[in-house]
């Protein structure tokens, strides 16, 4: 084992929370991230496209969010074509690309309902395939959230693996896997696990290190003997230049020559699944994640993760459930009595719409749904408000220390027009019974002034509808 080759990879994950009203027109200003007008004008030039003009998205592997890549698409195209390249020329060399996919609006998973898991998982696919050009291999899962349903819907779509961190698994050997974890549905997936304390450290020190060749030296070649086959860094990729000014020269140097110097040879995740099947099987901890050590009570009930008190994160929580539980039954009745059979189909090819592949026009007869007039009109805006209610459980409407933050004003807001759109097709008005529960969500901070969920929805439903 002493002269075996060992291997490295670092797995960026790229991200931009929605943010805002999705509705509106206006831009979207924050004052924080001044000079610049906004988070992600600030991010892309500290981050993104210093690390795409030094060639780092060839070097790594990666994915990246949904809001992300529409926001470079628009914004910053020459970017955005950088991280599409980067896969593209590691297919050509070596039949594997660099990037792999994740759930579409960036939900927990395991706090969705199967179907809705489906649906995220689904659209997640459509949309990579959209952007580079080819089927996802492997699947990031939103704040690395976990349980076994979870791995099963991702098997049950044709993915792969995905990536865990060492706290969420049980009876890992040394090394990053590939290991194989056997699921209820008596099928099995392969799980990449990361280095935990070398990821963390990269994280949150990067820049006490000292440079890439001191760090390789005092790390990476004293490891060796009882690393394991791969070594796993996984970290947000605005780790490299965002959070750490520079350091994406850090990131350079490390893939191009340091790890090499310490005796590693620099893969995609991509590639070490082709190149190893997994040996060993390893159990879960079910309902944990990457960016919390109290579970998923983050994103549904409030936890010490966040300063002041967070219970107004099971109340947003709750009135979001309820609100799913009365737009489903309507699009569920109202498409029944229409004559679709297959509801939930029609809902998960919604996204051939929203990726243009179709006009909205036009998709009901492509989905070979015979109907015209006045309930065409109806079921294609109760099919739209099923993706806004989906949207509106975004993690980021829960992650924050405040009720009254842009991230939870977009959750709010997509769930205003889902119910908008519901209201205009059924005549159903589900605003009162909402406004109601969210009511509870109350934010007592100073700053916040005891801002309520339903202060913010009457604010974004006057933007939505004009009222304002």
């Amino acid at each position: 084992m002493a002269g075996q080759k060992r291997y490295i990879c670092v797995h960026s994950h790229f991200y931009q929370p929605a943010r805002g009203n999705p509705l509106s027109d206006e831009p979207l200003r924050e004052p924080t991230a001044a000079p610049f007008e906004n988070w992600n004008e600030r991010v892309t030039a500290e981050c993104y496209t210093p690390n795409a003009e030094i060639g780092n998205l060839e070097l790594i592997s990666f994915n990246i969010g949904e809001t992300l890549a529409s926001w470079l698409a628009e914004n910053a195209p020459d970017t955005y074509q950088a991280f599409i390249q980067a896969d593209r020329k590691n297919v050509e060399k070596h039949g594997v690309g660099t990037a792999i996919a994740q759930g579409m609006h960036h939900t927990v998973l395991p706090l969705d309902r199967r179907e809705d898991k489906h649906t995220q998982v689904q659209w997640g696919k459509a949309v990579f395939a959209n952007r580079f050009g080819r089927q996802p291999e492997g699947m990031w899962l939103p704040e690395m959230a976990v349980d076994l349903e979870t791995l099963e819907v991702l098997v049950d779509n044709g993915i792969d693996w995905t990536i865990l961190t060492e706290s969420q698994v049980i009876g890992k050997p040394a090394g990053a896997g590939p290991f194989w974890v056997d699921l209820p549905n008596r099928k099995r997936i392969k799980v990449f696990v990361r280095d935990q304390g070398l990821s963390d450290d990269i994280a949150f020190n990067l820049g006490n290190f000292g440079g890439a060749g001191r760090w390789a030296r005092e790390v990476l070649t004293q490891r060796r003997r009882y690393a394991g086959l791969l070594t796993l860094i996984a970290v947000d990729g605005e780790t490299f230049g965002h959070h750490w000014s520079g350091e994406e020269q850090f990131l350079h140097w490390l893939l191009t020559y340091e790890a090499q110097a310490a005796g590693y040879e620099v893969v995609t995740l991509s590639q070490f699944a082709r190149m190893l099947e997994p040996i060993y099987t390893i159990r879960i901890r079910e309902n944990t994640a990457w960016s919390s050590s109290h579970g998923l009570a983050r994103w549904a009930t409030g936890s010490p993760d966040t300063q002041g008190s967070s219970y107004w994160k099971g109340a947003l929580r709750r009135a979001l459930d309820n609100l799913r539980w009365r737009v489903d039954d309507v699009y569920r009745r109202e498409a029944e009595s229409i004559g679709v059979e297959e509801p939930l189909q029609l809902r998960d090819a919604y996204i051939r719409v929203v990726l243009g592949y179709v006009k909205p026009s036009e998709f009901l007869r492509s989905q070979e749904v015979d109907v015209n007039g006045g309930d065409a009109k109806r079921l294609l805006q109760l099919v739209e408000a099923q993706y806004f209610r989906q949207r509106m459980y975004t993690s980021c409407a829960f992650f924050f220390d405040d009720l009254d933050d842009l991230s939870t004003r977009y959750g709010i807001a997509s769930a205003a027009e889902a119910i908008r759109l519901t209201e205009e097709a059924s005549g159903v008005d589900l605003s009162e019974d909402f406004r109601r529960d969210l009511s509870i969500a109350v934010d007592h901070t100073a700053e916040s002034s005891d801002i309520t969920g339903a202060d913010i929805y009457d604010e974004v439903r006057a933007e939505i509808t004009g009222s304002a």
